[in-house]
């Protein structure tokens, strides 16, 4: 059954789930998920509505202008989106397979509902994995005196593979913020349960401080390094006899998931972003 999701956030006011729920049901929508969020301190309303496409009296092309017309109309911004609509995801990796062959893996399974096309990494250490689940696999050394070089590279295949998406799956290396501003939607793993140890080798620091928690971070990408809005984090229990390659070992399960979870919220349009950070309809 194809669903249509609409995110909207607009000012708060008096009325406004009668006015939405409303509006579908006077073109006979069947609502399936209904949730809302008032923020008191923005004075933000937030409205995740979800409904069925079939017996809806719009059509595709209707429904999006009327949508708009009605954020408008109430000063918010709205977004569309239907449930058959599959992104064109690229993932970007260096060496570490954990996470790349995790989401390789659900994605083959059916669990992610997106095509992957491309893998792109500075390395290529991981072109066997890719071969494996028959994805294309684009090796992009980076010039550390010119890195704008290869990001211009990269820029061209994502081009070339009309992506809609990037993940970057342990991918160790900083995109410039032009990048960013090319491609907003990047959804990134850090191995640190941000905002404490932010940038390299968070295990080391954390198990130099004795830490008793460690876990993962799955943000949104922005310019600020390490400093996206967040959408989730797992953590993990780490006791005194735990080393280093302990915490590594446990934190690399804490990324797969963080990353995996991350990125169902975000194919599923359960994440809205505002004033830096989320709020997730799950």
């Amino acid at each position: 059954m194809i669903t249509v999701i609409l995110q909207l956030i607009c000012p708060d006011r008096p009325g406004l789930v009668s006015l939405l729920s409303g509006w579908i049901a006077s073109h006979n929508g069947n609502i399936r998920h209904a949730d809302h969020h008032t923020d008191e301190d923005a004075a933000m309303f937030l409205s995740r509505l979800e409904w069925d496409l079939e017996g809806f009296t719009l059509s595709r092309d209707e429904i999006y202008k009327k949508v708009f017309e009605l954020a408008n109309s109430i000063g918010g911004k709205a977004q569309l989106h239907f449930s058959d609509e599959l992104p064109r995801v690229a993932i970007l990796a260096s060496k570490q397979s954990h996470c790349l062959i995790d989401l390789l893996c659900r994605v083959n399974s059916q669990e992610m509902k997106m095509i992957v096309p491309v893998v792109i990494s500075n390395h290529q250490n991981l072109k066997g994995v890719c071969e494996q689940y028959n994805v294309d696999y684009r090796y992009v050394p980076v010039d550390q005196v010119n890195k704008l070089h290869s990001e211009n590279s990269i820029l061209e295949i994502l081009k070339d593979y009309k992506i809609d998406l990037i993940v970057l799956a342990k991918y160790m290396q900083i995109l410039s913020p032009d990048f960013i501003n090319k491609y907003p939607n990047i959804i990134n793993i850090h191995h640190s349960f941000l905002p404490a140890f932010k940038g390299a080798r968070p295990y080391h620091r954390a198990w130099k401080r004795g830490v008793k928690l460690i876990g993962a971070t799955a943000h949104y990408v922005t310019e600020s390094l390490d400093d996206g809005p967040i959408i989730d984090q797992t953590i993990v229990h780490v006791s005194h006899r735990d080393e280093v390659d302990d915490l590594i070992r446990k934190g690399r399960d804490t990324e797969r998931l963080a990353l995996a979870r991350a990125l169902r919220f975000h194919l599923r349009r359960q994440i809205m972003v505002y004033q830096g950070r989320t709020a997730i309809f799950a």
